[in-house]
């Protein structure tokens, strides 16, 4: 078996067993403390983590976390904290909360400690307030916070709500944006409390998704489902508003109710500062629910307003492509129906506006597919465009292993395949039901349903083929609309005869076997369609039919060409320097 030596850890003198600090051969050269003693490393176990860089390794498989690129693809091992020593409080400490309206026998009944450790930020150790995380009563992290505010994780360790413990058996719950406030509410008699682990995302952040991974949690899953009622307290200001609308938005507001802070008041613990603990409770009991049901009036949508008036109506995120943009942009909650006639690339194309949107705007996708298996087929494809390097060998270099390990982490974080065991039927409700939970765990931003044929439509015998699409593109719709993401439904057109020229003619929605309410009921219709008598060279011509929404685009066409070897969309050479004037 290796030994620490072999990976260049040097040892404390006295250290011969237990937890010791020394400094990390992967990071402190590199550093301006380079002295500072931020590896940890238990003798005993024979493991090792650092503190500022992550570096970690084990002597028991003599791998450490740099050995294989392919240790991202699978699920992370959770590295349980040390427990935190059972002592009294310093009085500075103390005195700290008590200026901040939280008393000594609130940090007693929930177990704030103190401890020395490493804070990356300043390259040292220090003594930081310690929050402790429990689920099941088992301690598995820890979140330190030091006297010049600067914070930090065990790292290593899960990621979950501060707080989980208390809502056992709730029916209604608050969730707050941070720990202070959390033991505010505390002072305050509310005990359901939660708070997220690391606060709201910056406000100019895309790809913020895996913020939000401690909602994928078994156990948690487990206790919301029955809680009613949820209560969201964050921070008053531009990231509170963003945490606020992404937990709204994945916990569904049909059950979720918003606080409003009195003037001057950012948060819970201004409140409790201010106006102290009866002023603060009643603020969360005078919560208001989401006006998703029923009627509204300006009062009910008034920051909403105000939020148009400031910023303007919300355009959708760009398909990456600038031909396509001037006609057609993505915005959560829009219905957009593609079709096409067969071989013209409409899942492929459908994969790429996915990989660029991905990658440009950080989205999170479901995918329901179910011709295209087998799902590692379909994989590698989207790999291919996300690399832009063949997934097989052939005339053009094929993608490295270190591509492909890097691409299958991208791919694990950002797109799941919704695939019904064969015991269910692939109806719309179960693939909506898929969906909904991924709006939970995942925060998908866009669905795609591909194809339309695929799916058991079970209509009523009374119910004709017309009231039963119209009725299903409704809820799926409204299912888009609520939860915030983008669908996208691909549908075959019946079949079509060619023209005395002996052309297909390019389809449109009313072409889609069915029914015409293919048109009325979305909001933008998309056709793909080629020359299939050319391959090399050929144009892909993108029709955007119907745009519902002026801010989503307009009619009209765009171009593109496609790459055979890799799948890939890219801008004709002459687009390339003529992109089509954006919409007004």
């Amino acid at each position: 078996m290796k030994s620490f030596e072999d990976f260049g850890i040097k040892l404390p003198a006295k250290g011969k067993s237990g937890q010791v600090h020394t400094q990390c051969p992967s990071c402190s050269s590199q550093r301006r403390k380079k002295k500072a003693s931020c590896l940890s490393v238990n003798i005993d176990e024979g493991v090792w983590l650092c503190h500022h860089c992550g570096w970690a390794g084990s002597l028991a498989n003599g791998k450490d976390s740099t050995g294989s690129s392919a240790l991202h693809w699978r699920k992370p091992r959770y590295v349980k904290p040390e427990p935190l020593p059972v002592t009294s409080l310093k009085s500075t400490i103390v005195k700290w909360f008590g200026d901040r309206g939280i008393s000594e026998t609130t940090l007693v009944e929930t177990n704030i400690g103190e401890r020395k450790v490493y804070m990356p930020q300043i390259e040292d150790f220090t003594m930081a307030i310690a929050f402790p995380y429990y689920v099941n009563g088992e301690l598995i992290n820890v979140k330190y916070r030091d006297h010049r505010k600067n914070f930090r994780l065990e790292a290593g360790a899960q990621r979950c709500f501060y707080g989980v413990d208390d809502i056992t058996n709730a029916t209604s719950i608050v969730i707050v944006e941070g720990e202070i406030d959390k033991l505010s509410l505390w002072e305050a008699g509310i005990r359901t409390c939660l708070s997220v682990p690391d606060g709201a995302p910056p406000v100019n952040s895309t790809d913020y998704s895996s913020k939000f991974d401690y909602l994928n949690d078994s156990w948690l899953l487990i206790q919301l489902k029955s809680i009613e009622k949820i209560i969201i307290a964050v921070d008053n200001d531009e990231p509170g508003n963003k945490l606020e609308e992404e937990l709204s938005r994945r916990l569904g507001k049909e059950k979720c109710h918003k606080v409003v802070w009195p003037e001057g008041c950012k948060d819970a613990n201004e409140v409790l500062v201010k106006y102290g603990k009866t002023v603060l409770s009643e603020c969360i009991s005078h919560a208001k629910p989401y006006p998703i049901a029923g009627t509204y009036n300006a009062d009910n949508l008034t920051e909403s307003i105000d939020r148009l008036y400031e910023s303007g109506v919300e355009r959708g995120v760009s398909t990456g492509w600038g031909t396509i943009d001037p006609y057609y942009l993505v915005r959560p909650g829009a219905f957009t129906v593609v079709t096409g006639i067969p071989s013209s690339g409409k899942s492929n194309w459908m994969d790429a506006v996915m990989v660029n949107i991905s990658k440009e705007h950080g989205w999170n996708f479901a995918i329901f597919s179910p011709e295209n298996q087998p799902l590692e087929d379909h994989m590698a494809r989207v790999l291919e465009k996300y690399i832009g390097q063949p997934f097989t060998d052939g005339p053009t270099p094929r993608m490295t292993k270190k591509d492909l390990n890097e691409g299958k982490a991208w791919l694990t974080k950002h797109f799941t395949w919704i695939l019904p065991s064969d015991d269910k039927e692939w109806s719309i409700d179960v693939i909506l039901d898929a969906a909904k939970r991924l709006v939970l765990t995942k925060g998908i931003r866009g669905l795609v349903i591909d194809p339309w044929n695929e799916l058991e439509h079970m209509r009523d015998n009374n119910q004709t083929e017309t009231e039963y699409i119209s009725v299903a593109l409704k809820r799926i719709r409204q299912f888009g609309r609520r939860y915030g993401i983008h669908i996208w439904v691909i549908a075959h057109p019946a079949k079509l005869y060619r023209d005395k020229s002996g052309k297909i003619p390019i389809p449109t929605p009313y072409d889609i076997s069915g029914s015409a309410r293919w048109r009325d009921k979305s909001d933008n219709c998309i056709t793909i369609w080629r020359d299939l008598t050319k391959e090399e060279g050929c144009l892909v011509e993108v029709h955007v039919q119907k745009v519902r929404f002026r801010q989503d685009g307009k009619i009209g066409k765009g171009e593109l060409s496609y790459n055979w070897r890799m799948g890939t969309y890219h801008l004709p050479l002459k687009a390339a320097q003529e992109i089509p004037p954006a919409y007004g």
